[in-house]
C-alpha cells in the first residue's frame, strides 16, 4: 500500500490532501474534537440523525485518523502470525482477521485487524497506538526480513457503514466483498487505486476504503452523494460510539487496556486462534481455556440514572463487583454501558448500585442491547 515516493508534488504553498479534506468536512456542518491526540469529527450537528443512519441505512465516516501499518518483507506473514493472536499464516492474499496484540503475561497492547495483501500485510488499529505497536513489533525483529511502514502518509480511511452499505458501494461500481475482512484492490476513476475491505465496524453491515491521501476529498464527495441517495448523511465519533455500544463491541483504551487479557472481554471467538501455532502470550491464554474461567467479563448495563465511565458498582452487602466503562445515552435504548462484571456477578438481571459520584443502578443484561 504505501509508496516509496511522495504522497504528491505539492510545494508548501498548495493545500495539503488532509486540508482539503477538513474544509470539505467543515463545509458539511463537522464539529471537530480529538481522540487519544488524534484529530476528528466528533459530530456534524445532529446526532440522532448520524446514528440513525448508521443503524438504519448507512453514513459516511472519516476514519483516517486510525492507526495503520503496512508490514513489508519476506518474513512478514510469519513473524506477524507469532506477534498475534489469531491464524495470519492461514489467510489467502484477499482475506483477513481480527487479533489481539499480548505481551507475554497475554496482556493486551492492541486490538487490530490484519488484511493480508499480495505483497504485504495491512494492520489497523486504535488512534493513539502507532508508535506503541510500531516498538513493540519492532522490539521482536530480530533475524527476520521485515518492515513496518506508517501508510498514513499515502493512504486515507473513509469508511461506509450500515445496512444499505452494499447499495452505495454499487452504485458507484464498486462491490462489497462476499466474507469479513475479505478485500480487494480497484482501480476507481479519478481516485486512482483504492483497497475495499468488508469491516462492519458497529454490528451492521460495512466497508471500509483505503484511498490515497490526494483524491480523499474527491471521494469523500462522490461518496456523500451517494449515501444522501440512499437516504443517509455523513456520521460523526459520538454516533459511532453509541452504534458501537449497543452492539456490545469493546473499544481498546476505553472497554480493555493494558491490564486485560483478551477472553476477559469476549474476543475468544473473534480475535483467538487455539490451533495456530506459537505467539507471544499463546502459553497462558491456553491455559485459561483449559484450566478454567476468567475473574472478570464484559456485560452490557442498562442504567437508571445519568452514570459515567469509570464508576464502581457494588452489590447488596458492599462489595465491588463491576465497573462501568462505555457509557451513553441511546436514541433506542436510553442510558445503558458497557462495562467489567466480577465473575459470579455477570448473570442477566443482577442489579447492581454506583454510589460515586452520583447514584443509580446498573443492571446486567445480554449484549447486543435489544
Amino acid at each position: 500500500m504505501p509508496s516509496r515516493r511522495p504522497v504528491s508534488g505539492l510545494t508548501n504553498s498548495e493545500p495539503m490532501p488532509g486540508d482539503l479534506l477538513h474544509d470539505f468536512l467543515q463545509q458539511q456542518g463537522a464539529q471537530f474534537g480529538e481522540v487519544a491526540g488524534e484529530p476528528l469529527v466528533q459530530n456534524y450537528g445532529d446526532m440522532t440523525a448520524e446514528h440513525w443512519a448508521l443503524t438504519e441505512t448507512v453514513a459516511l465516516i472519516d476514519l483516517s485518523f486510525r492507526g495503520c501499518l503496512a508490514v513489508l518483507g519476506d518474513d512478514r506473514v510469519k513473524f506477524i502470525n507469532g506477534q498475534v493472536t489469531n491464524d495470519v499464516a492461514g489467510l489467502k492474499p484477499g482475506q483477513g482477521s481480527y487479533a489481539a496484540l499480548v505481551n507475554a503475561k497475554a496482556k493486551m497492547q492492541a486490538d487490530m485487524h490484519v488484511y493480508r495483501l499480495d505483497d504485504e500485510l495491512i494492520l489497523d488499529f486504535e488512534p493513539g497506538l502507532l508508535d506503541t505497536v510500531k516498538a513493540r513489533l519492532e522490539s521482536h525483529i530480530v533475524a527476520d526480513q521485515v518492515e513496518l511502514v506508517d501508510a498514513s502518509p499515502h493512504f486515507g480511511l473513509l469508511s461506509l457503514q450500515g445496512p444499505k452499505t452494499a447499495d452505495v458501494l454499487a452504485s458507484i461500481g464498486l462491490a462489497l466483498p462476499g466474507e469479513l475482512f475479505a478485500h480487494t484492490k480497484s482501480p476507481v476513476d479519478d481516485w486512482g487505486e483504492v483497497y475495499l475491505m468488508n469491516n462492519s465496524r458497529y454490528g451492521a453491515a460495512g466497508c471500509d476504503l483505503y484511498i490515497p491521501n490526494e483524491s480523499l476529498a474527491n471521494a469523500a464527495e462522490r461518496l456523500a452523494k451517494a449515501v444522501k441517495g440512499h437516504g443517509g448523511c455523513f456520521a460523526g465519533w459520538q454516533a459511532a460510539e453509541i452504534a458501537r455500544v449497543e452492539a456490545g463491541i469493546p473499544r481498546f483504551g476505553v472497554d480493555m487496556d493494558n491490564n486485560t487479557l483478551p477472553p476477559e472481554v469476549g474476543l475468544e471467538a473473534r480475535a483467538i486462534s487455539y490451533n495456530k501455532g506459537c505467539y507471544i502470550g499463546q502459553e497462558i491464554i491456553a491455559r485459561i481455556r483449559t484450566y478454567g474461567r476468567v475473574n472478570r467479563s464484559l456485560v452490557g448495563y442498562r442504567l437508571d440514572a445519568d452514570l459515567a465511565g469509570g464508576t464502581l458498582l457494588t452489590d447488596d452487602s458492599g462489595k465491588t463487583v463491576g465497573t462501568l466503562t462505555s457509557v451513553i445515552d441511546s436514541p433506542r435504548f436510553g442510558p445503558i454501558a458497557l462495562g467489567s462484571a466480577k465473575r459470579g456477578s455477570e448473570t442477566p438481571g443482577q442489579a447492581f448500585t454506583a454510589r460515586e459520584p452520583a447514584q443509580g443502578r446498573a443492571t446486567v443484561t445480554e449484549t447486543p442491547f435489544h
